[in-house]
């Protein structure tokens, strides 16, 4: 057999060639979903303004002039000096089942990593919270959500091998969607909003929404702000989420609190299920992927609950309790059946109210992993 060359990307075609590997590896796997080029090329390439404050190197493996894995080293200097370290990070990590694989792949990181002076590895990161982070160590075919990692349980059989840690693990919840409000919750609520003069808000259109989507990523790096490895969203980064994030919004389920002085306190964002569409689309907007998803964000069953949160000043005062209150509601008027909750740490406010609240099922978990160079 042939030993593994290792080839740092480099032009469009190696590009491409690197965003496409997973579909050729993952084609037969019913769970794994296909990223659309566009976006993936908009991660990869200098149009990403993550780019302004971080480094990112990205490398193919050949064995027989064959792809068999590819992997992207990232060094992050805004998250290193927040959180007072030197890590390399790997993302956009595949390969076939093979030790030797993963392993010059790996040390093609690490070596990166001590070159630039950094003393450990983690992940799999992207570039901020917002891109997929963190592989799947329990419930490996489950249902994914187009956003986040699909991996095969040799991944961790690898990476455990290969003697890292997991500093911190996530989980995700399956949610009867049209379940009836908790009588308790639907009380509670309005006392709350009575209490301390909150508003839920209630969009008509989305000329309505868009006065609050800056103010919406403000909210996320305020309560976002002491999870693992989180570091505050740049304004051109949040320019750049506003387009990737609010067409797809259906107003029903953007649940946005609001003060009495219109400041943006909490927030649960939904959007419809678009992993069949983004199956269907293969990639690809064009010729029809762009119909696909269309007609799934009008007509859909179930959804993703994408993102959620609280302000930390309204933290502990059972805020989180209206927007997911809102979403069950709307939920019921449509009649859908599932809600999905996007991976959230385990122990936080968020992920425990599925726990004490709602009927909900486990489905997923998740860790990053790490260790010293």
């Amino acid at each position: 057999m042939e030993s593994v060359v290792i080839k740092e990307v480099n032009g469009r075609c190696q590009l491409r060639k690197f965003i496409k590997f997973p579909n050729k590896l993952f084609k037969n796997v019913p769970t794994y979903i296909p990223p659309l080029m566009s976006d993936e090329l908009g991660l990869l390439t200098k149009k990403n303004p993550s780019l302004d404050h971080c480094d990112l190197k990205m490398w193919l493996a050949y064995r027989n002039n064959e792809i068999v894995g590819r992997v992207a080293g990232i060094i992050n200097y805004s998250v290193n000096e927040r959180w007072n370290k030197k890590a390399v990070r790997f993302g956009w990590f595949d390969f076939i089942e093979d030790y030797d694989v993963f392993s010059k792949l790996l040390d093609t990181v690490i070596e990166y990593g001590k070159s630039k002076g950094m003393d450990e590895v983690e992940g799999p990161f992207g570039f901020t919270d917002m891109d997929k982070e963190c592989w799947v160590i329990e419930g490996f075919d489950q249902r994914q959500n187009i956003s986040t990692l699909y991996n095969p349980e040799y991944y961790i059989d690898f990476i455990r091998k290969a003697g890292f840690d997991m500093p911190c693990q996530w989980a995700q919840y399956q949610i009867p969607a049209s379940q009836p409000i908790p009588e308790k919750v639907a009380r509670i609520n309005e006392l709350i909003l009575k209490k301390y003069n909150l508003k839920l808000l209630k969009f008509k259109s989305r000329k309505e929404v868009y006065p609050y989507a800056k103010k919406f990523f403000l909210a996320i790096n305020s309560a976002f702000k002491d999870l693992y490895d989180f570091v505050p969203l740049t304004d051109k980064e949040i320019d750049v989420y506003i387009n990737e994030y609010f067409p797809f919004i259906n107003l029903e389920f953007a649940n946005f609190v609001v003060d009495q002085d219109d400041n943006l306190i909490a927030f649960g964002l939904s959007i419809p299920d678009l992993n069949e569409a983004y199956k269907k689309a293969n990639g690809s907007l064009f010729p029809f992927g762009w119909f696909y998803i269309l007609r799934a964000l009008h007509k859909f069953t179930d959804i993703d609950a994408l993102l959620n949160g609280v302000h930390p000043d309204w933290q502990k005062r059972g805020v989180h309790s209206i927007y997911y209150a809102e979403m069950n509601k709307n939920a019921i008027k449509y009649n859908l059946r599932w809600a999905y909750s996007n991976p959230q740490i385990i122990g936080n406010e968020a992920q425990r109210i599925w726990e004490t609240t709602y009927q909900s099922s486990p489905m997923i978990k998740r860790a990053i992993f790490k260790k010293k160079i």
